[in-house]
């Protein structure tokens, strides 16, 4: 044995002493002459990957993966034999026919293979600029014909153009499983994959627990991906047929550097590279919040990450254990506060904005409508919920739930509608409360209305009633106001005349108090002195004694009898004008006997 190992070693040496040439001839791609040994890598035509040997953080063990070329800082995306590292500096990499990469150790033993079942005459190892690391016929490079290809054996990364998923014709299953740490790529303790089960949703999950469910597909993202939308970074798409189910994305713009990774806390993070910084940033996580770890709330409670605390029940249902739940165990979830019994007239209350619940037993159709469903599911009593499969144009397709309904949220906006089977009495008091609740709200909506509508016709009226008499009292001024004017045949001074000429009737300028009314002394803008004897409006002189008290006056002229100016009747006020005398003169005193 010993000496066969070390005839493999030699040989292995010397191959591998001609191979540094006809790789260095190829960069890309290793045929069945050729090796990859330590410190030897191929790398892909645009340089965006490389393929060798690495160890990685502090480990001392030896792997054979793949790296992005570009970047300073060694970012791993895939790994040949993550669970039988190479202890020394002695691995080699081969293309064997009949078109099968082996890893060899030391020793000349086999640590790692891939595998085919088909045959070439010249098969050859290639690693495309995508990423994808190939084993094809050296003359057929149709993706359809690879003998093997990394893609369908991912490590922790999804790289741009992989599919997540599953082909249903031969059983291969497409996942992502984490490292155990940074120095150990093994597959650790979480897997990310598509749970078929049911209608198909990505699950993580660590060996027996879901951990976080995307939630199904409903034609534009998964139901409870929220951070899943449309960016100008990279576009992603669902695809599922008979042949295969699986997710995928595309970057936008081929200059940046994308990827989303499995780390070894179970966390799902999409990360993109910042040339300036030089570094990695997180372009999002899932689980994003609390409220994405799967079945927070437990059976029938949805979960709200705006309120606290973040889980309630569905309306409806009621806590399942009071108590435990009161005290932040929300574990046991909900139940209907008026039990099933499949009678007749069970129906569905309609739930809005929520992420679907989980779908591992549930049953759908892609042709059936809304209204199609929702029959199919009252017609089986272990129904419990239906939805629209697509919600794209007004919403397509069917899914239907049976047993608990498990791992809800309510969103703020998104999510969609879920019709959720309830008892024939909860659906009956909803339905008359909703009746009263219209009764009433018509109810008083009248009894507001009909005086509201009483007292707007009122004061439309009065607003009217009003507008007409101030029009036909101004009238009625101005025609009396022209007619005294022509009677009295006396000149006329305006009111602001004789408000400028008292100070506008100051306590000063009072000259006396008769029964008439008040006298105030003045003085014109030329500088004339003035008495002006004003009616008092409580006087019972009207505008007749008035007007025939001014015509007699003015007609009579005596020396002794104080001289009328004019006079004022502009709106309610009647006043008279005279000529200012000086004070105890008999003039002041016939004057004060005159009018009083």
């Amino acid at each position: 044995m010993g000496t066969s190992n070390e005839g493999f070693t030699i040989l292995l040496f010397l191959s591998s002493l001609f191979s540094v040439s006809l790789i260095s001839e190829a960069a890309d791609t290793i045929t069945t002459v050729q090796f990859i040994t330590e410190n030897e890598t191929i790398v892909s035509a645009g340089g965006g990957f490389e393929l060798g040997f690495f160890s990685p953080g502090s480990s001392k063990n030896r792997y054979l993966g793949m790296w992005y070329q570009k970047i300073t800082t060694r970012t791993v995306v895939w790994v040949a034999n993550r669970e039988t590292p190479i202890t020394d500096a002695s691995g080699v990499l081969k293309v064997v026919d009949p078109g099968i990469l082996v890893l060899y150790n030391g020793s000349g033993n086999i640590v790692w293979s891939s595998n085919t079942s088909r045959s070439v005459h010249n098969p050859v190892a290639q690693l495309l600029e995508s990423g994808n690391f190939v084993l094809r016929n050296a003359n057929d490079d149709n993706p359809e014909n690879f003998l093997w290809q990394s893609f369908d054996y991912p490590s922790d990364t999804l790289l741009p153009g992989m599919k997540l998923g599953k082909n249903l014709l031969v059983g291969l299953d497409r996942h992502l499983s984490s490292w155990k740490s940074e120095d150990d790529p093994a597959q650790g303790d979480y897997t990310f994959g598509m749970n078929t089960h049911g209608y198909p949703q990505l699950i993580t999950d660590n060996v027996t627990t879901v951990m976080y469910r995307t939630g199904p597909w409903n034609g534009l993202s998964f139901s409870g991906t929220q951070n899943l939308k449309h960016n100008p970074i990279y576009e992603f798409y669902f695809v599922f047929n008979r042949e295969e189910v699986y997710y995928g994305y595309e970057l936008l713009n081929h200059s940046v550097v994308s990827r989303l990774v499995l780390n070894p806390n179970g966390i799902l993070y999409r990360r993109t590279w910042v040339h300036r910084k030089q570094d990695w940033i997180i372009y999002n996580t899932s689980p994003a919040d609390t409220c994405d770890n799967y079945g927070s709330c437990g059976a029938y409670g949805s979960c709200d990450i705006g309120n606290s605390p973040m889980c309630g029940c569905l309306d409806k249902f009621v806590p399942r254990y009071p108590k435990d739940w009161d005290m932040g165990d929300w574990s046991n979830g909900c139940m209907r506060r008026t039990p099933l019994a499949c009678h007749e007239g069970e129906g569905f209350q309609k739930y809005s904005r929520v992420k679907l619940p989980d779908t591992q037993k549930s049953w759908f159709n892609e042709t059936m409508t809304l209204e199609e469903c929702g029959k199919m599911c009252s017609e089986n009593c272990s129904c419990m919920a239906y939805a629209n499969l697509d919600i794209r144009g007004g919403g397509t397709g069917c899914l239907l739930w049976f047993g608990d309904l498990i791992d809800i949220r309510e969103f703020h906006t998104g999510g969609q509608d879920i019709f959720v089977r309830m008892a024939a009495s909860e659906l009956a008091n909803g339905k008359r409360r909703d009746r009263i609740i219209i009764i009433l709200a018509l109810t008083i909506g009248m009894l507001l209305l009909c005086p509201s509508l009483t007292l707007f016709v009122w004061k439309k009226k009065q607003r009217q009633l009003k507008k007409k008499v101030l029009l036909e009292l101004n009238s009625r001024r101005n025609n009396t106001d022209e007619s005294q004017r022509e009677d009295l045949q006396l000149p006329v001074l305006e009111l602001t005349t004789i408000e400028k000429a008292t100070d506008n009737f100051s306590i000063n300028n009072k000259l006396g108090q008769g029964g008439f009314g008040p006298v105030y002394k003045g003085r014109l803008e030329d500088g004339q002195e003035i008495a002006i004897k004003r009616l008092s409006r409580i006087s019972r002189q009207g505008i007749d004694e008035f007007k025939n008290e001014v015509i007699c006056i003015a007609k009579l002229q005596h020396r002794n009898l104080v001289k009328l100016l004019g006079c004022c009747t502009q709106g309610e006020e009647r006043m008279l004008i005279y000529e200012f005398m000086p004070n105890k003169s008999l003039d002041s005193f016939i004057f004060g006997l005159a009018l009083s």
